[in-house]
């Protein structure tokens, strides 16, 4: 696929690594791709890749507005509080048909199209942070104006950090409660199970070792086999054996009714902060 001019609005963490993705893909971007954000530093670093050019929104108050100017597709990436005002910032420089990207949370597509021109389209997606290794899993859902080609064009972008999930935009706060929160949950319990095997009397550096590489293991295995994790689970789990053992103190605490509670607490997050 051939894009339009990209700007990327905001090249903190996930916006640099969307920016990361879409040069190592390869995917031709028809006259280029901008960058803006008041990180001057990060700003000048990202502006050294092939086919970027780069817009100092510390030295330059019209930052955002020039690197918009007549792309194609642009890709929000600030803080939610600061989105409103950024789009009404930029509406008049952006192509007729542009796509606007948003990967704000919280914010509703119709709220974003209310600060847009009529001919612009919304695609609202959700990232998630192992999108930083082109590991990611992306949320993708359409605005009321976006058609096929604006979710096309979503689509090819994300896919270059990592795997896509079309959903309905009713569907992003319950996605975001999964995949987008869902890595803090995974690097929880990896603190936690540290701390299980230092106080099992491994050093610090044994006991991160043995964790993440066991975890690491077990997914690798997952992905390996394609194998259902509870068939994976039982092969591990001896009867009456030191698995089982453990297995019934988690089964004691309910494991599944607190990741059930968490995800809807993330859930009930999402609505709130929606509402303003």
């Amino acid at each position: 696929m051939t894009l339009p001019a990209v700007a990327i609005l905001g090249v903190g963490a996930m916006g640099g690594a969307i920016l990361h993705g879409l040069v190592a893909s390869g995917i031709e971007v028809q006259g280029g791709i901008r960058i803006s954000d008041q990180w001057s530093e990060r700003v000048a670093e990202l502006s050294r890749a092939d086919g970027v050019t780069g817009f100092d929104g510390a030295a330059d108050p019209r930052a955002n507005h020039r690197a918009a100017e007549g792309a194609g597709v642009v890709i929000v990436a600030v803080k939610p509080h600061q989105i409103r005002d950024l789009l009404t910032d930029i509406g008049d420089a952006l192509a007729e048909d542009a796509t606007v990207i948003s990967i704000a949370a919280g914010v509703p597509t119709e709220v974003l199209e209310a600060h847009l021109p009529a001919s612009v389209a919304v695609v609202r997606v959700m990232p998630n942070s192992p999108a930083r290794v082109r590991a990611g899993v992306t949320g993708i859902a359409a605005g009321a104006r976006a058609g096929e080609r604006d979710l096309e064009r979503a689509r090819e972008l994300f896919a270059t950090i990592g795997e896509v999930l079309v959903v309905d935009e009713d569907r992003i706060d319950a996605l975001t409660s999964i995949s987008g929160s869902g890595p803090a949950y995974v690097f929880h319990f990896i603190e936690k199970f540290v701390e299980a095997a230092r106080a099992r009397g491994f050093s610090d550096a044994d006991a991160k070792l043995l964790v993440e590489g066991t975890v690491r293991g077990a997914v690798d295995l997952l992905t390996a086999t394609g194998e259902d994790p509870a068939v994976l689970r039982r092969q591990v789990t001896s009867p009456g054996g030191t698995t089982q053992a453990a297995l019934e103190v988690l089964d004691a605490a309910d494991l599944g009714t607190i990741l059930d509670a968490a995800t809807r607490a993330a859930v009930v997050r999402a609505a709130e902060l929606a509402a303003g």
